[in-house]
């Protein structure tokens, strides 16, 4: 089974990638769940969502205390939240960042990791230049493909399109395989 655990502020869109990373993985034949977990319902209010994938069905119900991969939407919550608790040392993280890890005061933390595990992806840069609003789920999908190959960037898109209908899907599916190829590098 591979557990990922996603960081965002409420209004990020952190509930809806969850989703679509569960529907990707429903679109290879795999059994997937996505929940959220969060307090207060306002936006701005820190956001956890959960997506499991595996080969075969899933009976766990309860929060991802250790998780395989991170995808922390807003890097801000590093002050507030501590979004890799539970995370091994083989796991994988995704920020959604145009700074480095040096500029964000973690590349200590970040150096444990094996090579290519960890990125710094720009992903509100790359939905605003897309789709024209800074909101990160669908591009950190791309990425996250890219990183984990736990899913391939075909179902993300086709699960990006089918949440996403018309123009503002396709606008995110190529937000989505920008950050793809950003990862790649």
């Amino acid at each position: 089974m591979f557990q990922v655990r996603f960081h965002g502020r409420g209004g990020q869109g952190v509930v809806t990638a969850a989703e679509m990373l569960s529907v990707a993985a429903f679109k290879e034949g795999k059994h997937a769940q996505a929940f959220p977990s969060f307090g207060s319902e306002r936006t701005g209010a820190p956001v956890v969502s959960f997506c499991r994938i595996d080969d075969k069905e899933i009976r766990l119900r309860e929060p991802i205390m250790v998780p395989d991969a991170l995808i922390i939407q807003d890097p801000t919550l590093f002050h507030s939240v501590d979004v890799f608790q539970g995370l091994p040392e083989t796991g994988y993280v995704l920020i959604n960042s145009a700074r480095g890890f040096d500029e964000l005061h973690i590349a200590d933390y970040i150096a444990r990791f094996p090579k290519g595990h960890a990125h710094c992806v720009p992903a509100s840069d790359m939905a605003r230049a897309h789709v024209g609003r800074p909101l990160p789920n669908a591009a950190l999908l791309g990425g996250f493909a890219a990183v984990t190959k736990q899913i391939k960037i075909e179902s993300v898109l086709a699960a990006i399109r089918e949440t996403f209908p018309g123009k503002i899907g396709e606008a995110n599916a190529r937000a989505a395989t920008a950050a793809y190829e950003h990862c790649l590098v």
